[in-house]
């Protein structure tokens, strides 16, 4: 993808090997820039307990697990001692509980906005999004389950119910007719495949002045800005490397940084720039990357169907924060509430419990079998 497109003298190109895991992460965790649609995509491809839509509960397998019956709620003995469902129940619901609940509810959510408005997602159009999907990367969809399961550790089962089935859903609440401009390709073909500006920062927490007085030890001491970022610098991941970070490009979001990168020359120490509150940033420019293509008619297609994904991604994040905000929920196990639109912390009398076993110390509520 574009991301290879440049030469990068502090960050290893990736090898072609790569491509298709890090095609992988993309697809099932969205894209980078929307934080909110990776967020959303993410927390439905590890739950397994929600009930799944476009796979009725007859269809449902349990080979290579043990069957529970409901007379036989023991699953498993130690000498003559046995080992309970509730109890495997409990260290479940301990270790997992909050993390699956959040993805049930979130489910849910978009489930009954999906009754509300009467949007239904079959089977056949879950399976035609994953054969669409496979086809996009060239890869038969029998490879493509086995590189979900390898590198994500997900079964065929959980990617329908947890990734497919709630993006498609999203997509219809959406609702949203797609259009690009000439503005937006032009916009898009700078930051994928123009000119980035290689660069070294400081990253400064606190006071302007205590960012102003590294600033003077900057321009006074150019050649030393790799040792006085290791030596100031607040930022954890490039610290160690000597301020070095990924070549700074256009339009990719923090518009006072690109301005000022992109003003720079070879040698140049940047002005002190604030880029959040009590945060400041110093650059370093160390050179310019070249890019690769150089006519936007060589990447038009591609680049038009990104820009389609993206804007596709961004009305799916809007929809379903809507949904949610709008939603009211009480989460019993984590002691939450959105009643009344306002979040609220629960206090223990307030908590209803309708089964399972009460300890002192908190409440273990019944799994559902």
């Amino acid at each position: 993808m574009s991301e290879r497109n440049h030469s990068q003298s502090a960050n290893h190109e990736v090898p072609a090997s790569a491509a298709p895991n890090r095609k992988l992460i993309h697809l099932v965790a969205g894209t980078a820039c929307v934080g909110l649609l990776a967020a959303v995509t993410f927390q439905f491809m590890r739950a397994e307990s929600a009930t799944s839509q476009t796979e009725p509960a007859s269809q449902q397998t349990t080979e290579g697990r043990a069957s529970v019956s409901s007379k036989e709620q023991y699953l498993g003995r130690v000498n003559k001692q046995p080992i309970s469902y509730d109890e495997v129940a409990r260290e479940c619901v301990s270790r997992y509980g909050a993390e699956v609940l959040d993805k049930i509810i979130n489910r849910m959510i978009i489930q009954q906005e999906c009754e509300k408005r009467g949007v239904v997602v079959t089977e056949a159009e879950v399976l035609q999004e994953v054969q669409k999907i496979c086809k996009n990367f060239k890869l038969p969809v029998d490879a493509w389950y086995q590189l979900l399961q390898t590198e994500q550790n997900i079964s065929p089962q959980q990617y329908h119910r947890h990734v497919i089935w709630p993006m498609l859903a999203l997509k219809k609440l959406a609702g949203t007719e797609i259009t690009v401009s000439e503005e937006d390709m032009r916009k898009a073909f700078e930051r994928d495949y123009g000119p980035r500006v290689e660069v070294r920062v400081i990253m400064v927490d606190g006071n302007i002045r205590r960012a102003g007085e590294i600033w003077d030890k900057c321009r006074a001491n150019p050649q030393d800005f790799d040792k006085l970022a290791k030596e100031h610098s607040d930022d954890p991941n490039s610290r160690p490397l000597g301020g070095v970070v990924p070549p700074i490009r256009k339009h990719a979001g923090l518009t006072q940084v690109e301005e000022e990168a992109f003003k720079l020359q070879p040698g140049d120490i940047s002005s002190v720039i604030q880029i959040d509150k009590n945060r400041h940033v110093i650059m370093k420019c160390e050179g310019f990357t070249k890019p690769v293509v150089a006519d936007i008619k060589d990447v038009w297609t591609e680049l038009h169907q990104t820009l389609i994904e993206e804007k596709t991604q961004l009305a799916v994040a809007e929809v379903f924060k809507k949904i949610s905000d709008e939603a009211e929920v009480i989460n019993y196990l984590t002691r939450k509430s959105t009643v009344g639109k306002a979040p609220t912390e629960l206090s223990p009398g307030n908590i209803r419990q309708t089964s399972g076993t009460q300890t002192s110390e908190r409440v273990t509520p019944a799994v559902a079998r």
